[in-house]
């Protein structure tokens, strides 16, 4: 099946309120461009050099995502086009993100990426972490930054159940968070868990927006 074929497969799998982000990384501008012409507009990405070269090659109207664990020495080169930062672990990166778009005239939006999974390996934040950032109020005076939601992971394994599980610990401290800190906030709103292989769970589990990669674009060119 073409991009188009798969792009529309899974954009239709999609219920209403549940945004599509392309997982482009390591694929070419000509798939990207293909993606484009069927009517994608938000694309991930993960590799700052990568993604700049994109940004030029590529329509202007795209939303690019930083999807990846983002350096806070790679912030500056992103902040003058960047949409969404979508993985912010630590209050240090928050302050970077703030003071390069600041220096940019521009607000940044970003996820925080809670550490749900029981895998060692994964970024983010724990539940108390993330409770303890937002408890401490820093945030509330970053002009520069949009705390538009939670983002996690869930764990890269087969049995369903602990997916959703952790999907479903994802949505509830979401509440928890939108109740304590982000009430009279509309923006915060976002519940970005769900990828090729258990996006279907998390739409279930309440999800608001998917990143989706080999499913559009088959297996990645490294």
């Amino acid at each position: 099946m073409s991009i188009r074929q798969n792009l529309q497969k899974v954009s239709q799998s999609l219920p209403d309120g549940v945004r599509l982000v392309a997982v482009s990384k390591f694929h070419p501008v000509e798939e990207l461009q293909e993606a484009y012409d069927a009517g994608q507009r938000v694309f991930g990405e993960s590799h700052e050099q990568e993604l700049s070269r994109k940004v030029e090659l590529l329509p202007k109207d795209i939303e690019w995502h930083f999807i990846g664990h983002l350096q806070t020495n790679k912030v500056r080169f992103i902040a003058p086009y960047i949409t969404m930062i979508d993985a912010v672990d630590s209050l240090r990166l928050l302050r970077e993100i703030n003071k390069q778009a600041l220096r940019c005239g521009r607000v940044i939006d970003v996820l925080l990426e809670l550490h749900i999974a029981e895998e060692a390996t994964k970024y983010g934040l724990s539940l108390d972490e993330c409770r303890e950032l937002l408890s401490e109020g820093e945030w509330r005076q970053m002009a520069g930054v949009r705390i538009r939601g939670l983002m996690m992971m869930a764990s890269h394994v087969d049995d369903e159940d602990q997916i959703r599980r952790e999907m479903t610990t994802a949505a509830q401290f979401f509440d928890e968070v939108k109740q304590t800190f982000f009430a009279n906030d509309e923006a915060f709103s976002e519940r970005s868990w769900g990828m090729s292989d258990d996006y279907p769970i998390a739409v279930k589990c309440r999800s608001t927006m998917v990143r989706v990669g080999t499913m559009i674009f088959g297996p990645r060119e490294y």
